[in-house]
C-alpha cells in the first residue's frame, strides 16, 4: 500500500457520502449571468451582493491604481508597504462605520485571524466566549492565540450569560460571534449581546462580513442596524462579498486600533494589500456613501425570491438577510439538486452539506445581487417548483 492511498480512499468516501464538492471554474466577470465550464448560467451563489465587482467606477480606480502605483505594494505595512492609498481606505473605513480607526489587512479571514490573536494570548487570566456557529476565521484566530475558549449556544442570551458568569472572574473577557450567520442567515442579538458585556465588563467583537453593504444606513452593517456603536469595541469586516474587491479590517477605538497594528501578526509578517484592491476598494466605499439605491434593490430582490420560494413550500430557516438557505436535509439530495440546477435550467448554485453545515441539514444557499432582474429571480423559483416536483421533494 502506497503511503497516500489514504487519500484515494478518503476521497472516494467523500464521493459516496455525497460530500464530495465539486469546484467549478469561472470564465467572465462576476455578475449575474457568468461564464462557468464553458456554459453560460444565471449565478445565485456569489457574495457579491451589490454587483460591484464589475462595476465600472470600480474597474476604473484599479486601473488607474496600477498606472500611478504599480501592481504590488512590495512590503509589509510596517516597513516599507504602507502606502497613501491604505491610508486613504482606513480612513474612509473608520468614518463609513462611524468608528475612529480601521486597520487594513489582506483578508476578513485574516482581519480576523490577527485580531483575535492579539486581543487575548496564552498565559493571560483571560477567556474567548464564542458562539456555537461561528465562521472557521474566528476559530481559527481562537487556535493561534492559544488562550481558552468556551462556547455558547446559537444565538442563546441564557447561555451565554451563563457563561460569563462562570467566567466573571477572569481579567480579560471576550464575546466573539459573527453579526450575520453565514449558512443561515439569521443575525446576533446585539442589543442583548451589548448589555451583557457591559453587565460583565466583557469585550465584544463581531463580524460583520456579510453584513455590510446589505444592513444598517447605506450598508454601514449589523452594529449600525442596531444603533450600538458606542457599545461594541471591534468591527471585523471583509471588502470580498458586498465591496466586489478583497481585503479585511477591524475598526474599533484609536488606541486598540494602534495596538492591533503592533501586535496583529498579518499585519507585520505578510505583504501589505496590492493598490489597485486598496483604490477598488475605495471607489466601493465612496459609491455607497454617496447613495443606497444599491442596498435597496438589493432587498427589493431578496424579498421577491424568498416570498415565491416560501409560497413554493420550501424551508428558508430562519433568515432575516438575502442569505436564503433552501432547506433540503439530505446531502445527497442537495448534490443532485445543484447538479440537476446547472445541467437542466442553466442555474450556477452550489450544495452546502457537512463539514460547512451539520450533518442533516444540507441546503442549497441561493445569494440574489441588486444586479439581478426580477426575470432572473422568477425564473429560479419556477426552476425550484419543477425540480422540486421532479424529485418528489415538494409534494
Amino acid at each position: 500500500m502506497g503511503k497516500l492511498d489514504w487519500i484515494r480512499e478518503e476521497l472516494q468516501e467523500l464521493k459516496d457520502k455525497g460530500l464530495y464538492v465539486t469546484i467549478r471554474k469561472l470564465e467572465s466577470a462576476q455578475g449575474p449571468w457568468v461564464v462557468v465550464d464553458g456554459k453560460k448560467v444565471l449565478n445565485m451563489c456569489s457574495n457579491n451582493y451589490l454587483g460591484l465587482a464589475a462595476h465600472p467606477e470600480i474597474r476604473y480606480a484599479a486601473i488607474r491604481a496600477i498606472l500611478d502605483y504599480g501592481v504590488g505594494a512590495g512590503a509589509v505595512r510596517t516597513i516599507a508597504g504602507t502606502m497613501e492609498l491604505h491610508v486613504e481606505l482606513e480612513e474612509k473605513l473608520a468614518k463609513f462605520k462611524k468608528r475612529e480607526a480601521a486597520i487594513l489587512f489582506q483578508s476578513g479571514y485574516n482581519a480576523n485571524l490577527g485580531a483575535i490573536s492579539a486581543l487575548l494570548k496564552k498565559g493571560e487570566d483571560g477567556v474567548f466566549i464564542s458562539e456555537e456557529l461561528n465562521h472557521a476565521s474566528i476559530i481559527d484566530g481562537m487556535r493561534l492565540s492559544g488562550a481558552p475558549k468556551v462556547i455558547y449556544k446559537h444565538i442563546d442570551m441564557e447561555d451565554l450569560k451563563k457563561r460569563l458568569e462562570e467566567n466573571k472572574d477572569k481579567k480579560k473577557k471576550i464575546i466573539v460571534s459573527d453579526g450575520v450567520f453565514s449558512m443561515d442567515g439569521d443575525l446576533a442579538p446585539l442589543p442583548e449581546m451589548a448589555e451583557l458585556a457591559e453587565q460583565y465588563d466583557a469585550i465584544l467583537y463581531i463580524d460583520d462580513a456579510h453584513g455590510e453593504g446589505v444592513l444598517g444606513d447605506s450598508g454601514r452593517g449589523i452594529v449600525d442596524h442596531f444603533k450600538l456603536h458606542d457599545r461594541v469595541d471591534f468591527e471585523m469586516g471583509t471588502l470580498s462579498k458586498a465591496f466586489g474587491v478583497i481585503g479585511g479590517y477591524v475598526a474599533g477605538p484609536e488606541e486598540a486600533i494602534e495596538y492591533l497594528r503592533q501586535r496583529a501578526r498579518p499585519f507585520l509578517f505578510s505583504s501589505a494589500p496590492n493598490p489597485p484592491d486598496v483604490a477598488a476598494a475605495i471607489a466601493a466605499v465612496e459609491i455607497l456613501q454617496r447613495s443606497d439605491e444599491l442596498v435597496r434593490k438589493l432587498w427589493d430582490n431578496t424579498h421577491f425570491l424568498q416570498n415565491g420560494l416560501r409560497d413554493l413550500g420550501y424551508d428558508l430557516g430562519n433568515t432575516k438577510h438575502p442569505i436564503t438557505p433552501v432547506m433540503l436535509y439530505d446531502e445527497k439530495l442537495a448534490q443532485e439538486f445543484s447538479r440537476r440546477l446547472y445541467d437542466e435550467y442553466n442555474i450556477f448554485a452550489q450544495a452546502i452539506v457537512y463539514p460547512t453545515v451539520p450533518l442533516g441539514t444540507a441546503r442549497i444557499r441561493l445569494e440574489p445581487s441588486a444586479a439581478h432582474s426580477k426575470e432572473d429571480l422568477q425564473y429560479v423559483i419556477d426552476a425550484f417548483e419543477d425540480l422540486g416536483k421532479k424529485t418528489g421533494f415538494l409534494k
